[in-house]
């Protein structure tokens, strides 16, 4: 009797988003590296038509479809109109993005994302793509936010970045990992800082920001506008962050192991993981059951 039960390819992904200069193409770089020092299967994807200094070889990249120079010169258009266009673009010619995805079981896409933000807290078409990716090819994704730490020096900053990690968690709605990046330059000015780290990581008690706010003579105009926007990120109560720095192996490793709870790769059942996924998160399984 014919098996009528075809073994299919499962395949994980990180989407990492961030503004310009947050690390992103560092991150995907220095995580990649990582990945397959430890015996995993890599593919590096530029989505970045702007990204032409790229610090790896991408193995899938936007500019073999769609040139954002070429747009500019085409279309008329400036560049954060243009990189809209090119978005759009790959939106509508999604298959050939979804047709490069295949190859080994359990290979993870690392996808470089555009650093203008209005991508994905105004349009669609980025969460549309992402969809795609996710129902059709067996692709399992998380998100991976980076945010530079130089935020925490500042309470309408940090403020600021809460706002733009809740609405990226809120958008998009898949699994989301917020990290602050260049934590070594974040420790070395510690000092600096009106409140400690683990304030600016677990996102507490943000009435303290509030004080903050209130001793400025520029930002206490916008007093209940602050107090709102507090009340919104507590209500809802998801953004936290975890520190990254991209160059110290086991600060990498740290990050991999809430990734892989994120996109499941930790349930893979080859791995000897018979764990119902939804049961383990809840029970909050410990970081060694990922050590590799």
């Amino acid at each position: 009797m014919l098996n009528k039960f075809k073994t299919v390819n499962k395949y994980y992904g990180q989407l990492v988003l961030g503004p310009p200069g947050a690390g992103k193409t560092t991150y995907c770089s220095e995580m990649s590296k990582l990945l397959e020092s430890i015996g995993r299967k890599v593919v590096l994807v530029n989505l970045d038509p702007a990204n032409d200094c790229i610090s790896y070889k991408p193995e899938i990249d936007i500019r073999n479809l769609i040139v954002l120079e070429d747009v500019m010169d085409q279309h008329n258009l400036g560049p954060n109109g243009a990189l809209v266009y090119c978005i759009e673009y790959l939106e509508k010619n999604i298959d050939w993005l979804l047709d490069q995805i295949k190859g080994e079981n359990s290979t993870t896409y690392m996808f470089d994302l555009p650093g203008q933000v209005e991508l994905y807290s105004h349009y669609d078409s980025l969460r549309n793509i992402f969809s795609k990716l996710s129902t059709s090819v067996p692709l399992q994704l998380c998100v991976v936010h980076l945010i530079d730490s130089h935020h925490c020096s500042d309470a309408g900053k940090f403020i600021s970045a809460l706002i733009l990690s809740l609405n990226a968690m809120l958008k998009i709605g898949l699994p989301h990992i917020n990290l602050l990046t260049k934590v070594d330059l974040l420790k070395k000015h510690a000092d600096k800082l009106e409140f400690s780290i683990d304030f600016y990581t677990e996102v507490l008690d943000l009435n303290y920001l509030l004080e903050s706010l209130d001793s400025d003579k520029f930002t206490n105009k916008y007093k209940k506008l602050n107090s709102a926007l507090i009340s919104i990120i507590e209500d809802y109560s998801l953004v936290s962050f975890q520190l990254v720095d991209m160059f110290k192996k086991q600060s990498l490793l740290s990050v991999k192991n809430v990734v892989d709870k994120a996109n499941g790769y930790v349930f893979k059942s080859e791995e000897g993981r018979h764990i119902n996924s939804m049961l383990a998160c809840a029970m909050g399984i410990s970081d060694k059951l990922e050590s590799e």
